[in-house]
């Protein structure tokens, strides 16, 4: 199995000249790819893009990139609008660039190693940009670039922006298992990560989202409560994969949670304080550092549906509102008691088993009371 990791590198070393010609170059491109996405939107895409983008195509936007240029900021159009429609099918709205990044190829940029000045590790070399324009990013390496670069392959893409640049790099982590011990995860507020096999971690993680709440989005406050959020997320997850590896799990299992905030207001489903308190809590984050762990690490990453896993009743497989009161859940119909996040989790795995999402694996379930079974 193949797993893509970056790193980036701030260009804070970058001269006052370099850094005003870089975000002249950032805005044009932005421009650019949007005159490609309008085309594109209203045209159709074309089915192969290098043999799509002829020069007919190549030369619609009136600017002074080269034509090499112009075909990376047509792919980049395409590429979005492409994810755009994958991800909300006929409800995808037409993307838009705004200028503050663009992604190159070896066709423009190549990674140098130092001739003259040694101070840095490396210099990002852009050509081929238009107006004769040549430029020279100072690049200092570190721990995490040895670290990928030394189990993995540099690829020749990267990702720039005003503050910093992106490498890319393709990690051979072995074969995916298809086959072991599976275990479910519920995610939530109060305690970040339930398992099914009864391990409550990331209990002390609403704090961290209170203080991000009370804070002025945008503010110093925020940054730093953001920060710490992050930072204890990723602990939470370093936790939850040794746990993984401790009990010789080979599949975890989560709900595939998106949207969460969709309509709550209109809806008056929550209020205003628990939509303040779903905003400050960054479950992509938690979710993303899991999966990537995860992915680095051989495990699986499963998702699942969220809908009533945590009002159904592990042990009947009734299911109502009612069964749940705050952390404690019983059951109206058989009074089977347990904890609401410890039977999310055992429903999360035993959806993973019993409906399409297993196919593939042969999951052994971890269990609650008799551990293996």
């Amino acid at each position: 199995m193949k797993i893509l990791r970056s790193t980036k590198h701030s260009l804070r070393f970058t001269t006052q000249a370099k850094s005003t010609l870089l975000q002249s170059v950032l805005t044009e491109y932005g421009k650019v790819v949007n005159i490609f996405i309008e085309h594109f939107w209203e045209h159709g895409l074309p089915k192969k893009k290098k043999a799509g983008l002829l020069k007919p195509v190549v030369d619609l936007p009136t600017t002074w990139f080269t034509a090499r240029l112009r075909k990376v900021a047509a792919r980049e159009a395409i590429d979005m609008i492409e994810a755009s429609k994958k991800r909300d099918g006929d409800k995808a709205k037409k993307p838009t660039h705004r200028g503050t990044r663009m992604c190159l190829s070896s066709t423009i940029a190549e990674l140098r190693a130092p001739v003259f000045a040694t101070e840095f590790d490396h210099w990002l070399h852009l050509a081929s940009i238009g107006n004769g324009i040549v430029l020279d990013i100072p690049i200092r390496l570190h721990k995490r670039y040895l670290r990928w670069a030394e189990c993995g392959k540099r690829l020749a893409s990267y990702v720039i922006t005003k503050d910093y640049v992106q490498l890319c790099f393709e990690i051979e982590t072995g074969p995916k298992p298809t086959d072991g011990l599976a275990l479910g995860i519920d995610s939530g507020i109060k305690t970040l990560a339930s398992t099914s096999d009864r391990r409550a971690l990331g209990t002390d993680i609403e704090p961290f989202i209170a203080r991000k709440n009370r804070c002025r989005w945008g503010s110093k406050g925020h940054k730093r409560a953001q920060r710490a959020l992050q930072q204890r997320i990723h602990e939470v997850v370093l936790d939850t994969i040794n746990h993984v590896q401790e009990q010789g799990v080979s599949c975890v299992v989560v709900e595939d949670l998106k949207n969460l905030k969709y309509k709550t207001k209109l809806r008056r489903r929550l209020s205003k304080s628990m939509r303040r308190t779903l905003g400050a809590w960054t479950y992509r984050t938690w979710l993303g550092r899991l999966r990537m762990v995860a992915d680095a690490n051989r495990v699986c990453f499963r998702t699942v549906p969220p809908a009533y896993t945590s009002q159904r009743c592990h042990a009947c497989g009734h299911t109502e509102r009612g069964n749940r009161s705050g952390v404690e859940f019983k059951c109206r119909e058989c009074g089977h008691s347990d904890n609401a996040d410890f039977n999310a989790a055992l429903n999360i795995v035993e959806r993973f088993t019993s409906g399409p999402y297993g196919a593939g694996f042969k999951p052994l379930i971890i269990g609650h009371e008799t551990g293996v079974h």
